[in-house]
C-alpha cells in the first residue's frame, strides 16, 4: 500500500522522465511513480495522496489541466500540490495551467539549477500548509510531535500544556457552530499572543483540533504563563455570550435524558506535565500523560491549570 511519500509524474507519452525530474529525485528517500492515464493518477491520489504531482504538459495538453482542475475540484486532493512542467514557455499556456490550479510551472524560463529548486520550495510549502490547523493556522499534531522530539533530542526540559475548553459543547449547541469557531480562534490568539509575548524565544504553541490546545513552555514560566492565559480568558470569553447569558452567568440547557440543567460559561483547563523528574523518551508519553493530567484539571471548578509533579503526585493549582 503506498503512503504519502511517493512523487507522482503524469505523462500519456512512453518516453523517459525528463532529466530534470530524474536529477531532481536522486537522492530523495521516496519513489517516483510514472502514471500514464488521468482516471488512474486520479484514483492514486484518492487512494494515498502523493507528496507531489509532476503533469508534462507538453504531452498531456487537455488531459493535464482536466487532471489538475478534477484533483483541486475535490477538497481531500485540493492539497496535493501539482506543478506543469513543459520545454518550452507560453505566456497564455501558462495562465491556462494556473487557471487550471496549478501550484507552480516550470519552464526553460528558469535555469535547471533554479527549476529543481523550486520543486523543492513547493514540498516545503505544502508540507508546512499541511501541518497547520487550517482554523487557527497553528501548528498542528505533526509539528506538534515534531516539536517534542526536537526538544528531547536536545535533552531540554520542558513543560507540556494540554489546554482544554470546558462546556464548549454546550454553548456551540446554544449558539452556532459559526459563534463556536468565533471562540476557537480567540482563544488560539489568546494562547499565541500570551505565550509569544513572554516566551519569545521559546515558547509554541499548537492546536490539536476542536478545543485541544498544547503549550510547550520553559519550566521557569509555566505558572505565570498559565495565569495570565487563564486571566485574558476568564475577562474575554464571557464576552461571546449573550447579554442575558453573561450577567446570570449560566444558561439552561439540555443534557443528554433530554433534561435541562444549568450550564455555566465557558472555563478553561490546562493540564501540565514535565520532564523534570521523568525522561521522555516518545511524543505518545507525553500526550498521554497530558491527557491525565488535563481529564483531573477539568473536574476543578473555574478556569484552572494543574501540575503533575512526578515525586509529589498530582499539584492543584488555581488561578488567583
Amino acid at each position: 500500500m503506498r503512503t504519502r511519500s511517493t512523487v507522482i509524474y503524469f505523462s500519456p507519452a512512453d518516453r523517459p522522465v525528463p532529466d530534470l525530474i530524474s536529477t531532481w529525485m536522486n537522492g530523495k528517500a521516496y519513489p517516483l511513480i510514472h502514471v500514464r492515464d488521468r482516471v488512474d493518477a486520479v484514483a492514486v491520489a484518492i487512494r494515498s495522496p502523493p507528496l507531489l504531482i509532476v503533469v508534462d504538459a507538453d504531452a498531456a495538453g487537455a488531459e493535464g489541466l482536466a487532471l489538475c482542475q478534477t484533483l483541486k475540484g475535490d477538497p481531500y486532493t485540493a492539497i496535493v500540490p501539482v506543478a506543469f512542467l513543459s520545454g518550452r514557455h507560453a505566456a497564455d499556456r501558462v495562465r491556462d495551467w494556473f487557471a487550471a490550479g496549478a501550484d507552480e510551472v516550470i519552464t526553460p524560463l528558469f535555469e535547471p539549477a533554479e527549476q529543481r529548486s523550486r520543486l523543492d520550495v513547493l514540498l516545503l510549502r505544502t508540507e508546512r500548509n499541511v501541518a497547520v490547523h487550517p482554523s487557527t493556522l497553528l501548528p498542528g499534531t505533526t509539528e506538534i510531535d515534531r516539536e517534542f522530539r526536537r526538544r528531547m533530542d536536545r535533552g531540554e526540559e520542558f513543560a507540556v500544556c494540554y489546554a482544554d475548553l470546558d462546556h464548549f459543547k454546550e454553548f456551540n449547541d446554544r449558539y452556532s457552530y459559526h459563534d463556536g469557531d468565533r471562540v476557537i480562534f480567540i482563544v488560539s490568539r489568546i494562547l499565541r499572543d500570551v505565550v509569544k509575548g513572554m516566551c519569545p524565544a521559546d515558547g509554541f504553541v499548537g492546536h490539536i483540533g476542536g478545543d485541544d490546545f498544547i503549550l510547550i513552555l520553559s519550566m521557569n514560566r509555566v505558572s505565570e504563563v498559565c495565569a495570565e492565559i487563564i486571566g485574558v480568558f476568564d475577562n474575554l470569553i464571557p464576552l461571546q455570550y449573550n447579554a442575558q447569558d453573561r450577567r446570570a452567568g449560566y444558561f439552561f440547557g439540555k443534557d443528554r435524558r433530554g433534561q435541562l440543567h444549568r450550564v455555566p460559561l465557558m472555563t478553561l483547563s490546562i493540564g501540565i506535565v514535565t520532564n523534570e523528574h521523568r525522561v521522555f523518551t516518545h511524543p505518545g508519553q507525553i500526550s498521554e500523560l497530558a491527557t491525565e493530567i488535563k481529564t483531573y484539571a477539568k473536574t476543578l471548578p473555574g478556569s484552572v491549570f494543574v501540575v503533575d509533579r512526578r515525586r509529589g503526585g498530582v499539584d492543584g493549582q488555581a488561578t488567583p
